[in-house]
């Protein structure tokens, strides 16, 4: 460019009104002339901006001292030296408040403002470092060395190419903000010269003053030019994000206005076809409501909710939260109860149809019923079902509910580890919902249905809460009238509910949900109740699911007896029903294919069609052989008995226990051994036999975990009977704990116990006194055949045990001879296989 012509200011005077020209050098000339460039130059300071050379710029002067300098230089040679402050918060600025390096500028116009002030319109001509400082007062005069622009041969490829950059960055930067003139592109597109290019980038660029000027000390064009394109990338960068901004904010504008313009546009719709406005289905709601038979708070939490729906958008996503909210609440049996059918023979009658035996839980069930039809207003119980798999806990729940006339609900708590399942999530939380008891009640469509807790020994707990203690207050009659769920956020009153509660084990059961529970323990079933189970509930249901119709098929009572013996071994009657399902599914087969078949499946038929037995009958086996006792044990599944074996070897007094037994069998052991050391001469044992002989306690089944104190008496009484080489009693089984002094406690499972006895074949069963009343709980029916012996001490149940018949070919001891004085014991060594 060789010469233009800008017209730049009005003259502010109220008098003046015509426009004054000012004539503008062009930038090249003016940063290439060097001609009367003072080196002794007094010196601007700016407080918000940074000159560069080449760049014309409007100085309004306030401050007097600069004021008077400032004309000073227009009447002379129109020179003055302009640097930027380093805080523009300073009035007076020293050497230390201004950056050393700066732009010596020509005065092209200068006006005087009526308040006083003066514009002066300087020009950029060359960049300076100060040197020194030669005067202070009345303003600052320093002593300068001017820096000579450099910049990259243009002919070279990286120079051309850094050029382009600059341009196509400031051409994007004037697309993306809309506040620049659109004339700047052509002002930039006819600016030749590099270095200047590079000052007026930089002089118009959105940046820091601080970083301006480190543009302004950047001597080398080259590198300018690099920090000022880093520069632009970052400010293209912001830009782009703020017009997306800008731009998703108008889309949501945009689509608000259409869904309100929709909106408004269905609702005139829906009025004159007649159908629900929002509105509408708020004051259904309402008028659904009204009739609920809830509490005062109930209904104030309610109706605010609806009218809160009212003032929300349809369209918003909370109003379909609130919506469904109101909807549960109303959905809710408040305070809606079914009348309870106080008809005990009846209720009596259907719980016996229903189950066999469970004589102690149905004659509970009774109780609970004749009280409540006295008072009428007694809350109801929690009562827990305790036992083995498949004994009918859970089926139990349901013959309740049909006695006592109440709707039924189940609710699984297997697995269960959010505290939130039990007390729901806060409706604030997306996808939230009440917890698992209001979601039942609401199917319940009553608030005192028998509502059957599932598994409640295997709730887990963890990082998300402990589901167990958010039973606590569910399962306690002097809280649950005032149930708290997150989601619902008013009361409840589940105290009319009656919760019975299922468990295998109780051992999991935290201790004070457990004391909420009433305990009934369900033992299991006996041969004979398991054939009248079968024959009346599992083969009519397993004929009709395969559907066969009873005329066409019989199972006999000799078979259900071999299948339960057999093929199952449990408390319970889940595996027989599997069993029995796999016996009709082989006649089904038949049936299909027009094949011949058994109209009455028998014994001899079981083994063909379920192939050959799996459970071989635990059954007595003879005293021929010293050592091995017959005891009796508890599992997960019912009773069961097992064998302790002993056997002695020459060796130094070593104990050594096998088959997988666990620390309290193993200390039963040792209390047994000790015993029988110390009270060696009353049972005719020579002392001699501890230190010369090694003694082996088994307990067959090896792969099998085996733990408790139970097998105490047994253990000691195979000890013994190896030690003296007795007979033991034929047809004798035994259990109980035994203590150091020869004290016999009382164990428990007795009833299992009782029943894995009658399966093999015993006749007499050693106890603890303590478990007589036990043993009259059980029944005679489970004790026909058995002669209970009750003992308290050690010596009783050797006595019965033990016969004084020596075994045939007895143990011949070898033993050393007796020295006069007391032999020393040696310590005993255990060894556990």
């Amino acid at each position: 460019m060789n010469r233009e012509l800008i017209s730049r200011l009005v003259m502010a005077r109220q008098d003046v009104e015509n426009v004054e020209m000012i004539e503008i050098a062009s930038p090249e000339e003016v940063m290439e002339n060097e001609d009367n460039l003072p080196t002794n130059l007094a010196l601007l300071s700016l407080r918000n901006t940074v000159l560069f050379p080449g760049i014309v710029i409007p100085v309004t002067v306030t401050r007097q001292k600069f004021i008077k300098m400032v004309k000073k230089a227009y009447r002379t040679d129109r020179t003055v030296g302009v640097v930027a402050q380093l805080r523009h918060t300073q009035n007076e600025p020293t050497p230390d408040d201004l950056f050393k390096v700066g732009t010596i500028a020509h005065i092209l116009k200068m006006i005087v403002l009526p308040d006083g002030n003066v514009t002066v319109i300087i020009q950029g001509r060359r960049r300076f470092e100060v040197e020194e400082y030669t005067q202070t007062d009345p303003h600052l005069m320093a002593k300068v060395k001017y820096i000579a622009e450099s910049f990259p041969n243009v002919r070279k490829k990286e120079t051309k190419a850094l050029i382009q950059s600059l341009k196509e960055a400031s051409y994007k930067i004037l697309n993306l903000n809309p506040d620049i003139p659109r004339d700047a592109q052509m002002a930039i597109s006819n600016i030749d010269s590099p270095s200047f290019l590079t000052h007026f980038l930089s002089s118009n660029l959105n940046i820091e003053i601080s970083e301006k000027q480190l543009l302004l000390e950047t001597f080398d064009g080259g590198e300018q030019a690099h920090k000022l394109l880093e520069h632009m990338m970052k400010e293209i960068q912001v830009l782009e994000i703020k017009r997306d901004i800008q731009s998703k904010a108008s889309i949501d504008i945009d689509q608000q206005q259409k869904e309100y313009y929709l909106r408004q546009q269905i609702k005139v719709l829906q009025e004159e076809l007649g159908m629900e406005s929002p509105d509408q289905e708020v004051e259904k709601l309402r008028a659904k409501g009204s009739k609920k038979k809830w509490t005062k708070d109930a209904n104030d939490h309610f109706n605010k909710e609806l009218n809160k729906i009212l003032r929300m958008n349809s369209m918003s996503p909370e109003y379909g939260v609130s919506l469904n909210y109101a909807e549960t609440m109303v959905d809710l049996p408040w305070n809606e109860y079914t009348k309870d059918n106080f008809d005990l023979k009846r209720a009596k009658k259907i719980l016996d149809a229903d189950h066999s035996g469970l004589e102690k839980v149905k004659e509970r069930i009774i109780e609970y019923l004749a009280v409540l039809k006295l008072r009428n207003d007694m809350k109801a119980p929690i009562l827990c079902l305790y036992g083995p798999p498949g004994v009918g806990k859970t089926s139990l729940g349901k013959s309740i509910a049909k006695a006592l006339g109440r709707n039924y609900v189940r609710m699984a708590l297997g697995g269960l580890h959010d505290e939130a399942e039990i007390r729901g999530h806060r409706k604030t939380y997306i996808g939230a919902m009440p917890g698992k008891l209001i979601t039942n009640l609401q199917k319940a469509k009553s608030s005192n249905p028998v509502f059957v807790l599932d598994e409640i020994d295997k709730v887990n707990r963890d990082q998300r809460g402990d589901p167990s203690s958010a039973l606590l207050e569910v399962l306690d009659p002097e809280q649950n009238n005032a149930f708290k769920d997150n989601y619902l956020e008013v009361d409840y009153d589940l105290s009319k509910v009656l919760f019975i509660a299922t468990a295998n084990s109780l051992d999991t059961v935290q201790g004070p949900l457990r004391d909420r529970m009433e305990i009934i323990e369900i033992s299991g079933y006996t041969v004979e109740e398991k054939i009248e189970i079968a024959r009346k509930h599992l083969v009519p249901k397993q004929l009709e699911q395969h559907g066969i119709k009873p005329k066409d098929l019989k199972v006999d009572d000799k078979a259900i007896q071999k299948v339960i013996e057999g093929y199952t071994r449990e408390s319970g009657v889940r595996r027989l029903e599997q069993q029995i399902g796999g016996l009709i599914r082989k006649i089904a087969k038949s049936i299909a294919m027009n094949e011949e078949y058994p109209k009455t499946v028998k014994a001899e038929h079981v083994e063909k069609m379920l192939g050959g037995v799996i459970f071989d009958r635990d059954l007595y086996e003879g005293n021929d052989v010293p050592g091995v006792v017959t005891g009796l044990a508890w599992t997960s599944v019912g009773g069961d008995i097992l064998f302790i074996e002993s056997s002695l070897s020459r060796g130094r007094g070593q104990l050594t226990l096998s088959g997988q037994l666990g620390d309290v069998m193993k200390e039963s052991a040792m209390t047994a051994l000790s015993y029988l050391k110390s009270h060696a001469d009353g049972l005719g044992i020579d002392y001699r036999i501890f230190q010369n002989y090694d003694l082996h306690v088994h307990v067959p089944q090896g792969a099998v975990p085996k733990d408790g104190p139970s097998a105490g008496i047994t253990m000691l009484t195979s000890m013994a009977s190896m030690f003296t080489q007795r007979k033991i009693k034929p047809n004798t089984a035994m259990t109980g704990e035994i203590t150091l002094r020869g004290k016999v406690l009382p164990v428990g499972g007795i009833k299992e116990k009782i029943l894995a006895a009658k399966r093999a074949g015993i006749k007499d069963i050693i106890m603890c006194y303590k478990n007589r009343k036990d043993v009259e709980e059980v029944g005679e029916a489970y004790t026909v055949g058995l002669t209970f012996h009750y003992v308290d001490y050690v010596e009783e149940v050797l006595e019965i045990a033990l016969l004084q018949e020596k075994v045939a070919n007895p143990l011949n001891f070898i033993l050393p001879e007796e020295k006069k004085e007391m032999p020393v014991i040696a310590p005993l060594d255990v060894v556990v296989v």
